[in-house]
C-alpha cells in the first residue's frame, strides 16, 4: 500500500468516527428527546437538568429571542444596548480591542488635543445579559508625561469611571426605548 493512501484513509476514517460522534444523543427528530423552541435545544426525558460544558443551553450563535426587551439576543454574549451604547461612548478613542461574546472592549492610548501631556486609555467590562447597572464595569488608567519624555502612570479622579458608566447607562437607554418604537 502507498503511504499516502494509508494516510488519507487514516484521515476520513478519523473525520468519520468524529462526525459519528456529533450525531450521538437526542436530536430534534429523536423519538426519545423532545426539541425546545424556546431555549433551542434538545430536553432528553431520561435526564432534563443535563448540565453542559457551556452552561445552560449549551453553546449557540445568533439563537437569541427576536422580541428580547433585555437585548440578550442576537448572538453576543452579552446585552446588546449595553455593547452598543458602550462602543458608542468610547468612539471618540481608537479600538484595541472588543470582544462582544465576552463583552470586553479596550481601547488604545488616547491623548486629548487640549492636553498632550497626558493620555487615557479605557476598558469597559459588560458583566451580564441584562440591561442593569450592576451588569457594567468601567476601568479607566491615565499616563501623563515627565520630564524625560517617558510615560508615567498617574491617578485618575474616583468619579471618571462613574461618570462613564453613567453615560453608557443613558445611552443603553435611549437605544432601548428606541428600538421598542
Amino acid at each position: 500500500m502507498d503511504a499516502r493512501w494509508f494516510r488519507a484513509v487514516s484521515l476520513a476514517g478519523a473525520c468519520l468516527l468524529g462526525l459519528a460522534g456529533c450525531g450521538m444523543g437526542a436530536s430534534s427528530s429523536d423519538p426519545k428527546g423532545q426539541y425546545d423552541a424556546r431555549s433551542g435545544r434538545v430536553i432528553d426525558p431520561d435526564n432534563p437538568n443535563r448540565e453542559t460544558v457551556f452552561g445552560e443551553g449549551g453553546l449557540g450563535f445568533g439563537q437569541g429571542k427576536s422580541g428580547d426587551s433585555e437585548g440578550g439576543g442576537g448572538g453576543i454574549g452579552v446585552n446588546s444596548f449595553l455593547w452598543r451604547a458602550s462602543l458608542d461612548t468610547v468612539a471618540f478613542m481608537p479600538l484595541s480591542s472588543a470582544d462582544p461574546f465576552g463583552g470586553v472592549i479596550i481601547t488604545d492610548w488616547y491623548t486629548p488635543e487640549s492636553t498632550p501631556g497626558e493620555r487615557f486609555k479605557v476598558t469597559v467590562y459588560i458583566l451580564d445579559r441584562r440591561l442593569r447597572a450592576d451588569g457594567l464595569k468601567v476601568a479607566v488608567f491615565r499616563q501623563v508625561k515627565t520630564e524625560a519624555g517617558d510615560w508615567a502612570d498617574s491617578a485618575v479622579a474616583n468619579d471618571t469611571p462613574i461618570n462613564l458608566e453613567n453615560a453608557i447607562l443613558t445611552r443603553a437607554r435611549e437605544l432601548r426605548v428606541a428600538s421598542a418604537r
